[in-house]
């Protein structure tokens, strides 16, 4: 890498932003810039197009998933790499591709880390990196999201989840697959970008081995008890078990159209909650962003 300091971006309210923002001001090797949540979207793309017209080979950004995609899509048509400090919540796409959650060794891994490629998923034209959703699942994100600030976030998803008893409203969905259209009835669409593990422990991330390509389930039936009943069967069955007992359809696809039942609906897009307008236009994009990973033991 370049003697030149590498341009990193933080997002400081988030999950560990702070502690995100003080490792990388550690080492010295960083031009460190902080981004608010307020302007984040509208500023980071602008920073990073800035960054990368100057030369930078290499961007950092540290934030949750919803500020690590939103860097993704600036980077994603470049010739820069994106390196990750993990600093949400979560932290679903570093931990699938096993950035460390530590700051500092973070950072350390950014500065100095090997590129790879990685596959990301669109929807409408909006960069996904880790899964899309519509149905149950958002009216779970907005009633979580309201309850987060005054009981924190393993409260709010316990209350959350509670108050969806029973309110679970079903929709008609119309899916083409592989040219094919064919209707649902279902309370959960869930799209991710690469087969993912059904069963437990490593329920909902990438499967090992797994298919490349958007991995689509679709909930059968319309209530809570279904929902719950299939969470249950894939955690302890997998994949085949749920499909066995009809409980919901899953398929890898590089496409796929989703008809909502309305124009225009909410749909959960790495844990954050958008307007789209039908239909929903899925597609995988294989090996579009370079990314920044530990390197592999004895380099």
């Amino acid at each position: 890498m370049p003697d030149r300091p590498i341009p990193a971006f933080v997002n400081p309210d988030s999950g560990s932003g702070a502690a995100a923002l003080e490792a990388l001001q550690a080492t010295g090797r960083f031009s460190v810039e902080t981004c608010p949540p307020a302007s984040l979207r509208d500023r980071l793309r602008d920073r990073i197009e800035r960054a990368v017209t100057s030369g930078a080979e290499r961007i950092v950004v540290a934030g949750g998933d919803g500020t690590i995609a939103q860097a993704a899509a600036a980077v994603v048509a470049t010739r820069a790499a994106l390196a990750v400090v993990p600093g949400g919540t979560l932290n679903h796409f570093a931990r699938n591709h096993g950035i460390p959650s530590d700051p500092a060794e973070a950072a350390a891994v950014a500065a100095s880390g090997e590129v790879v490629t990685a596959d990301v998923g669109y929807v409408n034209g909006r960069l996904f990196l880790n899964t899309s959703s519509f149905g149950a699942y958002v009216a779970f994100v907005r009633t979580r999201e309201r309850l987060e600030r005054r009981l924190g976030y393993r409260v709010a998803t316990v209350v959350a989840a509670l108050r969806l008893l029973g309110r679970v409203r079903p929709f008609t969905a119309e899916l083409e697959l592989d040219g094919v259209a064919r209707r649902f009835r279902s309370s959960l669409v869930f799209v991710g970008v690469g087969e993912r593990e059904l069963q437990l422990p490593a329920l909902g991330s990438p499967a090992e081995h797994g298919r490349r390509g958007l991995h689509v389930i679709v909930v059968r039936g319309g209530t809570w008890a279904r929902l719950v009943a299939v969470g249950l069967t894939a955690a302890f069955g997998g994949n085949r078990a749920i499909t066995r007992g009809s409980l919901a359809e899953t398929f890898v696809v590089d496409r796929c159209r989703i008809e909502m039942p309305r124009p225009e609906g909410r749909v959960a897009v790495d844990g954050e909650i958008v307007t789209m307008r039908s239909p929903l236009e899925y597609r995988i994009a294989r090996d579009a962003l370079k990314l920044v990973v530990p390197r592999k033991t004895g380099e």
